[in-house]
């Protein structure tokens, strides 16, 4: 695409930017012109709106256009911090690497007045704790700017080998020949029960205009992918288009702190009511590209989908031996399935009381979570908890079962398809999620940093509110017609064979395939007998229920509190839930 310079501008651009300005003053309140270009740092946290486009900006055509590459230096020793929850100590220890960002080097192309990284993943790197994930910005101009063009792109931070996500904006001003300020950065909200923090700073930038290798392509996938979104409404907007109905029994269910949400949301009738998106300084100002980790919905997403797809196309799968597929697996598991695995009711336990053995504080931790390597994972999983039970006969919850599935499934693929076949990329997200139009950002998961490269399974995904949306709404009301997994295993999963339930979780609880499910029937006016509402659950406080009226419900938190009651009667009030 050719450059478009300030001589470019035409004159209709040049008026409403004008007149815009007429409006106010044109001073900002925060991050002006001198303060980008001149400030110390850290400087203060400062509201996210000033991240973002003013009342006076101009994103109609911005005077310059951002193409290449963008490097911020001295982010290992520079910044301000604040911890708030820093439960296991992480960054307690002086001046902990855990408190500033990694080295930033990424290529980004400009597209009118939207700003597109040309990578959406994880982006591992050398610093001991962090990556970055960057998501699309936006580019503007301002009178007060002197010539200068200003973008915010907001980027999130992923802790190293884990899947807590810190969610911030950086912000700098440019010009077409590379001229470029200081980038200033905040963090002020996340998805993650055991460390939170704040995070800001200026930091010195270095931007090298250059053709990037396939912007084209990069321009024309980013805007397909905005097309494809689902319709958006504030939550607020049920009261309007369901009179009656009070948003807030989605946006703070059973007495949740809206605060805590990074977001939550309903689909219903194809239409995606979204809020959320609170920071510690204001709303963040791009919601849209607001980054959350899956944690356990990745059981459900990864695993049970990606074993039923499995099934439909190598019949069978569910009931392939364990043994057959992971040889570091002996002892007690000849006769335990994939099935039995998906299910958590291989076998093998310590305690068979709810979550002792997940919560347990010796051997997890250390054995599965935080070990980098496939082989140190795959020998917690198959040798730490003892054979005393038969398979298929006791549920007890290990997320290690799960990281030993996801083995197992991509030891099955690699059998019938070769040795290069990828058991998340080429089948759960070619397969499963991208027919969804789910966006670069889901095509992510957690793998172990070493040759493996084992897809977690468990946990590790990584989602834009819009992936999240299109997931629910297939589960609620695509998924009787789907032909791309196998609908016996889905039905069963999403409660709707009433002979196959799920092995008990707890009093009311079920567990299948990946799926949680709670019978709520007794607290629904109108219904008559058993109600089994199937959800997702993910640690910190994140939920997807999949709401027998077509509709569904979501949030992510990390206030550790799972309550979602109040949603489901709410939304069994704009329609029956009962069968």
């Amino acid at each position: 695409m050719k450059r478009r310079t300030q001589s470019g501008w035409t004159m209709a651009a040049l008026l409403a930017l004008s007149a815009a300005c007429a409006a106010g003053d044109g001073a900002r309140g925060a991050l002006g012109f001198e303060v980008l270009m001149h400030g110390a740092d850290p400087g203060q946290p400062v509201d996210f709106a000033y991240y973002a486009p003013q009342p006076n900006s101009s994103t109609t055509l911005p005077r310059n256009r951002f193409e290449g590459r963008l490097r911020l230096s001295g982010a290992v020793e520079r910044g301000g911090f604040l911890a708030h929850v820093d439960r296991y100590r992480a960054a307690s220890d002086g001046d902990s690497p855990r408190r500033h960002l990694p080295d930033f080097d990424f290529e980004l192309v400009q597209a009118g007045s939207h700003l597109i990284p040309v990578r959406r993943d994880s982006v591992a790197n050398a610093h001991p704790d962090w990556e970055f994930v960057l998501s699309p910005g936006r580019v503007w101009d301002e009178l007060g700017d002197a010539g200068y063009s200003r973008a915010a792109l907001p980027f999130a931070l992923q802790q190293k080998n884990a899947n807590c996500i810190h969610n911030g904006v950086l912000t700098f001003l440019f010009k077409d020949d590379g001229s470029v300020s200081q980038a200033s950065y905040q963090i002020a909200s996340e998805t993650c029960a055991y460390f939170k923090a704040d995070f800001w700073g200026l930091l010195p930038a270095r931007y090298t205009p250059q053709a990037v290798d396939g912007s084209d392509k990069l321009i024309a996938d980013y805007r397909a992918e905005v097309a494809a979104r689902m319709p958006v409404k504030p939550l607020a907007g049920l009261a309007n288009d369901h009179p009656g109905i009070d948003p807030l029994k989605f946006a703070a269910p059973n007495g949740k702190d809206p605060r805590e949400m990074s977001l939550v949301g309903l689909v219903i009738d194809g239409i995606h009511y979204s809020g959320g998106c609170a920071t510690r300084y204001g709303a963040y100002p791009y919601c849209e590209s607001l980054v959350v980790p899956s944690y356990s919905l990745a059981k459900s997403v990864f695993a049970g989908l990606g074993m039923m797809r499995l099934e439909t196309l190598y019949p069978g799968a569910f009931d392939a031996r364990i043994e057959d597929y992971v040889p570091a697996c002996t002892n007690g598991w000849k006769d335990v399935r994939f099935g039995d695995a998906l299910d958590m009711a291989t076998g093998h336990y310590a305690s068979a009381a709810y979550m002792r053995d997940e919560d347990a504080d010796t051997g997890s931790a250390t054995g599965l979570f935080q070990s980098e390597r496939h082989a140190d994972k795959i020998a917690y999983a198959c040798t730490h908890y003892p054979r005393k039970a038969a398979p298929g006969a006791r549920w007890v919850y290990h997320t290690s079962d799960t990281y030993l599935l996801g083995t197992a499934m991509s030891a099955l693929l690699k059998k019938r398809r070769g040795a290069d076949a990828d058991i998340f990329d080429d089948l759960v997200y070619a397969d499963v999620l991208r027919p969804l139009h789910i966006g670069p950002t889901a095509a992510y998961t957690r793998r172990s940093y070493d040759d493996v490269r084992q897809p977690f399974a468990g946990w590790g995904l990584m989602w834009l509110r819009d992936d999240v949306a299109k997931i629910a709404q297939f589960l609620a009301a695509g998924s009787r017609t789907q032909t791309v997994l196998d609908q016996a295993q889905l039905d069963a999963a999403l409660q709707r064979d009433p002979n196959d339930r799920g092995l008990v979780a707890l009093p009311g609880f079920r567990y299948n395939n990946g799926f949680w499910a709670h019978d709520i029937g007794a607290r629904l006016p109108g219904c008559k007998g058993d109600v089994w509402v199937p959800f997702l659950s993910g640690f910190g406080g994140i939920t997807l229920l999949v709401l027998p009226n077509g509709g569904a419900y979501y949030y992510f938190s990390d206030d550790e509190s799972p309550l979602w009651m109040d949603a489901a009667l709410e939304a069994h009030r704009i329609r029956s839930l009962c069968p």
